[in-house]
């Protein structure tokens, strides 16, 4: 028997040891996600208590050192003596997992925190925390460090009647990332705002100088920076949904003129429902699905009842005024869906998730509950709006046409392999017959995919390679989009199908690599495979299949022992892969400014392409799981993936314009490149021949379309000539 494995093995953790032992069964990570968890685990507590009519709004501040606190106007924490346990009620809060005052539905009759962990587990993960609660006219305020309390509860009379005030910092021996991101907190505080009509939301950054290094594009973040350095930003929504909607769809085009917004609320069976949509123009759709105002990425009941009910009611409508004939199908979920943009919000008191992360709904009367709620006024919104009505069946009709044109192109193929799709050619297949130990590389470029096959391990690793760029599935139907060789060969790899015949079973392999080149041809490369992947096979993204390999750009070999000792002693290498230019910037002024070794003892080899690496390289930095970098392609806020695929590849040139005005280039003149100045030049030009400009400058001029003969036509020819040029080179 073995003497390591006795009765001393067991152990029992007390209070919040389980959270920090196991910090990521509670809040997913201990990355970037995890430590923006932790406030949205609070803030979730306030908006329980607007939910309960309790709060009007919250205070959320980011401090100098990193820390952040949230205050709000609602009832706030019982403090007194628990009568069961004997303890302060407070301190029985924040110490114990599963205890909270939402098991039962006197106090909340809806709430996101179920599970009664959120605050125990914010308090066990950070390093100071300090809770502050002010009932009827006194105040509670205790403090902990890492989850062990450090006072005993305070009280003292208040002039504030009631709310709460947490304060904590993020304990550094636990989270790997403890730097929080305003915009990605301003991007969720939005997003419950619009939920949460008539709740104010009031953030705060005072970090300053610290705030830019967490954000090093801070000037184009929301809000605003006063005379202090503080940047502020508040959201208020009184319109909620329909607000939400109209956001959505701001840069999108309207399916008819002043296109309609549907909205209804209603409860059934103690569920509320309240969902609202526009139609676009656009090919794809946009849904999101809330439950107590969770965001459920993964989806659930309640959207898969408002699918339903949407396709019903279109069809019925659609057969009731003659628009689809009693000889014609019905047109089908996905047809109906076309160009939709869509928010359900469900309350549920008692909502079934799928772990703590709240990622999918799983109660399935929810399901019936939506169809019932939203049936009726469905119906009467299409006939009160019926041009609207017949512009949706239209629509649907000619999505119907091109599906069917790719299904049948699709079931040819299939017949051509008696049944089944055959794997394409271009992909390099390995010797694995376990789908979850395969990894897929897609590779641009014959010359990138030769390396990539020598650089792999054919045992398991497999090599599916493109010839040119994937074509941009946001401004294109579903025909056209597999009429294109490379997206249909990526799917007959993946395996799965796509849209409404996914099917994540027959996946594959346990990870699929984009492997581009690291200048901005590959990211833009790689942008448009993000695009096909959301768009066609996104559960591939949200259950973790899909990542980013990212080679590097430089390789920096040291010349002479002290540059050699320097590398090695920073890097423990004989050489450092770079990825980034401003990452060899700094490198080479810290080998300067601080062991005074000039920049000339550093061999640099910079990367134009896959290509160009060696096999060795290649499998070194990219492909080899010991040492090569990867990322994995998450959506972590729907709305803001949303945002950049419509602004990047949509239809909407005068939006992508002011992107890269603003957005690439410093309008400070700092890093404005000859693209840029040529492009965008809105100082007075002279009339110059061509023998006198800069050669360079006359290509890029030729490049994109401007005739130097004519002061007028280069006027006229600032930013569309830019944007123009990159449409005509297919990069958007």
């Amino acid at each position: 028997m073995d003497d390591d494995y006795s009765e001393k093995s067991i152990q029992v953790l007390e209070g919040t040891e389980g959270v920090r032992k196991r910090p990521a069964m509670y809040i997913g990570d201990v990355g970037f996600r995890g430590l923006h968890h932790l406030v949205y685990e609070v803030i979730d507590n306030s908006i329980d208590e607007a939910m309960a009519g309790r709060c009007s709004k919250v205070d959320v501040v980011i401090h100098e050192d990193n820390s952040i606190s949230l205050r709000d106007d609602g009832a706030g924490i019982p403090a007194g003596m628990h009568p069961q346990y004997q303890v302060p009620t407070l301190e029985l809060i924040l110490t114990r997992l599963h205890s909270g005052g939402k098991f039962e539905k006197k106090a909340y009759q809806v709430s996101g925190g179920l599970h009664g962990i959120g605050l125990a587990a914010v308090c066990a993960l950070s390093e100071y925390f300090r809770v502050e609660s002010y009932r009827n006219g006194t105040l509670y305020t205790q403090e902990y460090a890492k989850g062990k309390k450090a006072t005993e509860v305070q009280e003292e009379p208040s002039q504030e009647e009631s709310g709460t005030l947490i304060h904590f910092k993020p304990d550094p021996e636990i989270f790997t990332e403890t730097v929080f991101d305003f915009a990605t907190l301003s991007n969720r505080f939005r997003e419950l705002a619009f939920l949460t009509s008539h709740f104010r939301i009031n953030f705060s950054d005072t970090r300053k100088e610290f705030r830019e290094k967490a954000d090093p594009e801070e000037k184009y973040l929301p809000g605003e920076v006063n005379e202090e350095g503080i940047r502020t930003v508040s959201y208020y929504y009184e319109g909620g949904l329909q607000q939400f909607v109209e956001y959505l769809t701001k840069d999108k085009e309207d399916l008819i003129e002043d296109s309609p917004v549907f909205y209804h609320s209603e409860e059934q069976d103690g569920v509320i429902v309240e969902a609202s949509f526009k139609y676009t123009a656009a090919y794809s759709e946009t849904i999101l699905g809330y439950v107590n105002n969770i965001n459920t990425h993964e989806g659930g009941t309640h959207i898969t009842g408002l699918r339903t009910v949407l396709t019903r009611v279109v069809n019925k409508f659609g057969n009731e005024i003659g628009a689809i004939k009693e000889d014609e199908k019905n047109l089908s979920g996905n047809d109906v869906r076309e160009g939709i943009a869509a928010v359900i919000s469900v309350k549920v008191p008692e909502p079934q998730f799928e772990g703590q992360t709240k990622t999918k709904l799983g109660n399935s009367e929810v399901d019936g509950i939506v169809q019932q709620a939203l049936g009726e006024a469905l119906e009467d919104f299409l006939v009160i709006n019926d041009r609207l009505g017949k512009s949706i069946i239209e629509k649907g009709k000619l999505a119907r046409k091109a599906r069917e044109a790719a299904k049948k192109a699709r079931d040819r193929e299939r017949e051509k392999g008696k049944g089944r799709v055959s794997l394409p050619g271009k992909l390099k297949k390995s010797r694995e017959t376990d789908p979850t130990k395969r990894e897929l590389f897609i590779v641009e470029g014959q010359s990138a995919g030769g390396t990539a096959i020598e650089g792999r391990d054919s045992g398991y690793q497999e090599i599916l390679f493109m010839r040119g760029k994937v074509l941009n599935v946001e401004k294109s139907r579903i025909d056209r989009a597999l009429r294109n060789n490379e997206i249909n060969n990526i799917i007959t790899a993946v395996g799965t199908d796509y849209l409404d015949d996914f099917d994540i079973s027959r996946l594959r392999y346990g990870k699929i690599i984009l492997l581009t080149d690291a200048d901005v041809d590959g990211a833009h490369i790689a942008t448009l495979l993000f695009t096909f992947f959301y768009r066609y096979l996104r559960p591939v993204i949200e259950q973790g299949y899909l990542y980013i390999a990212r080679p590097p750009l430089y390789k920096v070999t040291p010349k002479g022992n002290p540059a050699k000792t320097f590398i090695k002693a920073k890097y423990n290498a004989d050489h450092v892969y770079i990825h980034k230019e401003p990452e060899l910037d700094k490198l080479m002024r810290e080998a300067d400014k601080n062991e005074n070794i000039d920049p000339s003892n550093f061999t640099i080899n910079r990367f134009k392409g896959l290509g160009e690496m060696n096999a060795d390289q290649l499998k070194e930095t990219a492909m080899d799981p010991a040492t090569r970098t990867i990322e994995r392609v998450t959506i972590d806020d729907a709305i803001e993936s949303e945002e950049w695929l419509i602004k990047l590849m949509g239809d909407d040139v005068s939006a992508r314009k002011e992107f890269i005005r603003h957005g690439v280039f410093d309008e400070d003149n700092s890093n404005q490149g000859l693209f840029y100045k040529v492009a965008f030049k809105d100082a007075e030009i002279e009339d110059l021949d061509d023998d006198d400009i800069d050669p360079e400058e006359l290509s890029i001029k030729q490049d994109i379309g401007i005739d130097n003969d004519d002061d007028e036509d280069l006027e006229d020819h600032t930013g569309k000539e830019l944007i123009d040029a990159l449409e005509g080179l297919d990069l958007f």
